[in-house]
């Protein structure tokens, strides 16, 4: 099992660990999940998400290789910004979402999933040869700092960011050379996440411990945080056979892009898009307490399946369970209700996200 240079901070910080993508990871603290799901929302949380493969893609024709990976524009990317984007297949499957920054004219980072870092590198290495770039895969450790008081902390911290706007990237240099910090995250809230190098990211990470209003967080409260903000998750709501239109992502691809380009599946999300999407992404609210786990399925009221749910859990903000799930797009909406262990349990059809993104604009 793999660690990450802050196994031993959680072992001092109390964590119970978990594998996840080939990792020992920490899967909620002391304070528990739901406490640490609301410290995010009201003030700052500390994730460890350093098992997510950091790429360096760099040469005169790294933007033409990018806007071959990825259906975007990144010769139109300007330098500092980051965008949300995926890998396709041929036939317009998600390979993998990810999100592609510009920190130069012709450098750029890519942070892929960790449980596709394998089958990511292989796959951008084969659709690279035909480019004249360079790629390296960064030996950086990686956290997340989320939540309304992430700025005033991290600016207490002596890090530059008050001037970030959401999906924006800055290196660093001075007493943080060799640093990258954005504005970015996977909780709906206003955060960062920020590159350092091994053998200083856990000293920095105890320093941001020592301020009262920065608590450890797990991978449970990082679940319940994105199911909240509606966030999909690669492996359950994405897939390699899930396109973008299914997946409600069609707006991370440009208009321009959508009937055509040089990207990889290009042709297929074409034809998808003038075919009509036959199942959709939806938000589901089931009925009572108790959640509704991703692979339960969805029928209608005449008891045929519909659709399946793809992510489930409960919203400690809402107070109520929550879940994604694909439906059929003529699926009948009214008496809708998920299979669980013979059970049926009404769900119904919620508008996503279940609370409001704040990330700032």
């Amino acid at each position: 099992m793999n660690k990450t240079p802050l196994y031993d901070l959680h072992v001092r910080h109390e964590a119970k660990f978990g594998p996840f993508a080939g990792y020992d990871m920490p899967l909620f603290y002391k304070t528990g999940i739901i406490g640490e799901h609301h410290h995010t929302r009201q003030s700052a949380g500390l994730f460890d998400i350093s098992h997510m493969m950091l790429v360096s893609l760099m040469g005169v024709q790294a933007a033409e290789s990018i806007s071959h990976l990825c259906p975007l524009n990144a010769l139109e990317l300007e330098i500092g910004n980051a965008k949300y984007t995926f890998f396709l297949n041929e036939d317009g499957g998600i390979i993998d979402d990810l999100i592609v920054s510009r920190l130069d004219e012709d450098r750029f980072l890519l942070v892929c999933n960790a449980g596709c870092a394998e089958k990511d590198w292989d796959h951008i290495e084969k659709q690279s040869n035909e480019y004249q770039v360079t790629l390296n895969q960064l030996q950086l450790g990686l956290i997340a700092l989320q939540g309304p008081k992430s700025e005033q902390v991290l600016k207490d911290a002596g890090l530059p960011v008050a001037s970030m706007n959401f999906m924006q990237i800055m290196e660093l240099d001075g007493d943080f050379d060799g640093w990258m910090v954005s504005r970015a995250g996977y909780t709906g809230e206003d955060g960062f996440e920020i590159a350092i190098p091994e053998d200083e990211i856990a000293a920095f990470c105890e320093k941001l411990l020592a301020d009262e209003r920065v608590l450890p967080i797990g991978l449970g409260a990082r679940d319940s945080l994105r199911l909240e903000a509606g966030l999909s998750l690669y492996g359950q709501d994405l897939s390699d056979d899930i396109s973008p239109m299914e997946a409600g992502l069609t707006w991370a691809i440009a208009r321009n892009l959508r009937s055509g380009g040089s990207y990889i599946g290009a042709k297929a999300i074409e034809d998808r898009i003038a075919a009509k999407r036959k199942r959709k992404r939806v938000g589901l609210k089931p009925e009572g307490r108790a959640p509704v786990r991703s692979g339960a399925i969805i029928l209608d009221q005449s008891g045929k399946q519909v659709g399946t749910v793809t992510s489930g859990g409960f919203g400690p903000s809402v107070e109520h369970p929550v879940a994604l799930g694909l439906i059929d797009v003529d699926a009948q909406t009214d008496g809708l209700v998920a299979e669980v262990r013979s059970r049926q349990i009404p769900i119904a059809i919620a508008s996503l996200p279940f609370t409001p993104h704040n990330y700032k604009r």
